[in-house]
């Protein structure tokens, strides 16, 4: 097999890289001469005690991955493939207790509890509430706008439904809201010295995150209420999650739910925007199926990783027991084997079996139904009421191991 044509000491978690890009160029070397490929690694400047990890680059195999748990952990080194160099095996272990970081049959048992959450009926309940919030974010983004018209997109809009939206599936009071979002950030954005904010930070952020929510569950189980904490915590007869579990599900929803949802509302305001074809037709038409293709192009998580369990293959490659295995979800998206024309931005795309989602398996996103309904309920709000949006610049990417995000957006109101 040739080798792929990759600069020397590529490596597509190094926050520096994304910072600057998504590397869709050695993503495609990769996907046709070495799918399967070893990155090596100094050892330990990832947090892991090894000298590199496997990246999968082709969809068929990322969803084989996904799909084979127990060949694959979640577990053994977590789902997160690259942490701060400083970081200790302790403060890896802990994390563990995240759902996203847990195989069956512990995994199942949780999931089969959270999906309560998650029903159908449970996201219709919540989406006339998200619709009123959605186009009163869009109102006031027009009406705080500068004295030129702008503002930015991210702070003024991304960030705002997703938040909303999981503070009130679990019931997060209003005057709270904003530390729940302040919480969030600081535990994704250690990677990135422009919010000078350390691992420590990012650390205690995260405990009181945990702490706020184990509070929260030990009050519904004093006295329950109807609402989705009540069925998690308080359930009789049904299995429930203990205040510890609560308090990292919670944990798991300000990132997997809050930052990941944020970045495809961004991503696909500037795919919109840079596409104006397909802006015009949104507004005229609203497709139902714009929302699945914003995450496709988004792809809001670059990768997660998993470690063989036994010596076993990826597409005829050998993985040995104990190796890190690196899904990269937006090569996988962009695999010209399974998307037609994969660089186009084509909100009528349809099919469309992206893995933004993830890969399938047992790791399949809980929240998927939301986050489309949120992505949906935004972008008619911005339909209706900031149709002439313009770009105003360049968006400024986050510097991060493993999220594609956007720190800022800035657009102006057309005139």
């Amino acid at each position: 097999m040739p080798c792929p044509h990759l600069p020397e000491g590529f490596d597509a978690t190094d926050p520096d890289l994304l910072q600057s890009r998504i590397p869709f160029p050695e993503f495609a070397s990769l996907r046709q001469t070495a799918p399967v490929w070893w990155c090596p690694q100094p050892r330990g400047v990832t947090g892991f005690d090894d000298e590199g990890y496997w990246a999968v680059t082709r969809h068929a195999d990322v969803k084989y991955v996904s799909t084979h748990p127990e060949l694959f952990s979640s577990t053994e080194n977590t789902a997160v493939i690259r942490f701060n160099e400083h970081i200790t095996r302790d403060q890896i272990e802990v994390q563990k207790l995240i759902m996203l970081n847990m195989d069956p049959p512990e995994h199942t048992r949780v999931r089969q509890i959270v999906q309560r959450g998650f029903t159908p009926r449970a996201i219709r309940t919540l989406e006339n509430a998200l619709r009123e919030r959605a186009r009163k974010i869009v109102d006031e983004a027009k009406r705080n706008a500068g004295t030129d018209g702008s503002f930015d997109f991210v702070t003024q809009v991304a960030v705002e439904l997703p938040l909303q939206a999981i503070a009130e599936l679990i019931g997060v009071p209003q005057e709270d809201r904003a530390r729940i979002f302040d919480w969030s950030n600081k535990m994704v954005a250690y990677d990135d010295p422009e919010y000078a904010i350390t691992e420590e930070i990012g650390a205690e952020a995260a405990m009181e995150l945990i702490g706020y929510s184990m509070n929260l569950a030990a009050e519904r189980k004093e006295c329950p209420a109807k609402d989705i904490v009540t069925q998690l915590v308080a359930a009789e007869g049904q299995g429930n999650l203990s205040s510890d579990e609560f308090g990292f599900f919670v944990l798991l929803l300000a990132v997997a739910g809050n930052e990941t949802t944020r970045n495809a509302i961004s991503h696909g305001m500037h795919a919109f925007l840079t596409h104006p074809e397909e802006w015009e037709l949104y507004k005229r038409e609203r497709q139902a199926t714009a929302a699945e293709e914003i995450v496709r192009w988004a792809t809001p998580v670059v990768s997660f990783q998993r470690t063989a369990t036994q010596d076993t293959e990826i597409g005829g490659q050998k993985i040995r027991r104990g190796d890190r295995v690196g899904l990269f979800y937006s090569s996988a998206n962009n695999d010209p084997e399974v998307f037609e024309n994969p660089e186009t931005f084509d909100i009528t795309r349809d099919p469309n079996p992206h893995l933004g989602f993830g890969g399938g398996g047992p790791h399949f996103c809980l929240g998927k139904s939301l986050a489309i309904n949120e992505i949906d309920l935004i972008f008619n709000a911005l339909a209706d009421v900031l149709p002439d949006l313009t770009l105003a610049g360049e968006p400024r990417r986050l510097r991060a191991a493993w999220l594609n995000g956007i720190k800022e957006l800035r657009v102006r109101v057309g005139s």
